[in-house]
């Protein structure tokens, strides 16, 4: 346990302590964040605010694995390093949008075919290597079987039906997570709790996995590596509740596209290695409303021809044009994530008891 305490406290650490550097910096440099005219007028209070403060999550998050490991000197592993390749890939097509937003002074960063391009190169990349590795048992990182608590067997897929099911849990993942960002605070504590249930899901696939003949029961977990994907869960809830020092209204620094792509990137990854890629939808609860809100608004102003549903979305941007204060509708959605995540833990726990 002593590598997931350190990589916590690390990479909580190395947020709350990097972003009130990357805020000197940002301000100094003038890389403050564009408001679009079409949203809320509240917003325009924002202008200039440092963004792409998604650069210290990942170096916290990379400094904080990397420290640990030096600090009880364990070596790294397959599963852990590939959810890290992921989330920084993504990272830096995350990094490159805001980037060319900042230096060109528009609201349009990457083209959209670029940025699609882009984390479609990085999920193939992924989906790839993590069919590979396999420990001494034989398991690698991903499975051909689409999970919900565990592999289901009989839906197992080809590889280039496994690469499509990666690439769309992957986009959908980091649509959830940057469409919640969209609130002082908001995506960032979801992602607290969401990373700490992922945090308690692989300690307890540790304790009751499959490679371990002493605790190794009916109903044990086939997962590669639970110890150290918990070291990656924590280091990443950590760094997201250090950032959230800095982020929470009135917010001093913005995450960016680079921060809500690479989160949303971890979380498939870990949905994906863990087995559990369904739960994810419960799990992550609060991000799949904002989605669907935004599908639901599109597709009823397409077929209507004009008309809306809510009055802006993202769903909370409904709220905030309804004279909701934002702290308010923050508090409560994070009300409800944390529901979401009480809920999933609960389904996941409950599977277990139910099977010995």
């Amino acid at each position: 346990m002593k590598t997931i305490v350190f990589a916590g406290c690390l990479a909580l650490l190395g947020t709350l302590l990097g972003t009130r550097l990357a805020i000197k910096f940002l301000v100094k440099k003038g890389y403050g964040q564009l408001i679009r005219d079409d949203g809320p007028t509240s917003h325009h209070t924002k202008r200039g605010t440092p963004t792409m403060g998604g650069l210290v999550i990942i170096a916290a998050v990379l400094l904080a694995y990397v420290g640990s490991h030096l600090l009880t000197m364990t070596p790294p592993s397959a599963s852990a390093l590939l959810v890290l390749f992921l989330f920084t890939g993504l990272g830096a097509v995350g990094f490159l949008d805001d980037f060319i937003k900042i230096r060109k002074q528009r609201s349009l960063g990457l083209r959209s075919k670029a940025k699609i391009a882009g984390q479609s190169i990085i999920a193939i990349a992924f989906a790839l290597l993590s069919l590979q590795f396999p420990d001494e048992r034989g398991v690698t990182p991903a499975s051909h079987a689409i999970s919900f608590l565990r592999d289901i067997e009989f839906l197992q897929l080809n590889v280039v039906l496994v690469i499509i099911w990666v690439m769309f849990l992957i986009a959908a993942a980091s649509n959830g997570v940057n469409l919640t960002d969209g609130l002082d605070g908001l995506a960032s504590g979801a992602c607290v709790m969401i990373f700490g249930a992922y945090t308690l899901v692989n300690i307890w696939q540790y304790n009751q996995s499959c490679a371990y003949t002493a605790s190794a029961g009916p109903k044990c977990y086939e997962v590669r590596d639970p110890y150290d994907l918990a070291v990656v869960a924590i280091a990443l809830a950590g760094a997201c509740f250090g950032f959230l020092w800095w982020n929470a209204e009135p917010a001093k620094i913005f995450m960016g596209d680079t921060g809500s792509l690479s989160l949303g990137g971890a979380l498939a990854g870990l949905a994906i290695f863990t087995r559990t890629e369904l739960l994810l939808v419960i799990l992550g609860g609060l991000l799949v409303i904002e989605v669907m809100s935004v599908i639901m608004q599109v597709g009823f102003f397409k077929l209507t021809k004009g008309k809306r549903i809510f009055k802006m979305s993202p769903l909370h941007h409904h709220f905030e044009l309804l004279g909701w204060a934002q702290v308010t509708i923050v508090m409560r959605f994070w009300i409800i994530a944390g529901l979401f995540v009480a809920a999933g833990l609960g389904i996941f726990y409950t599977e277990w008891v139910a099977g010995t």
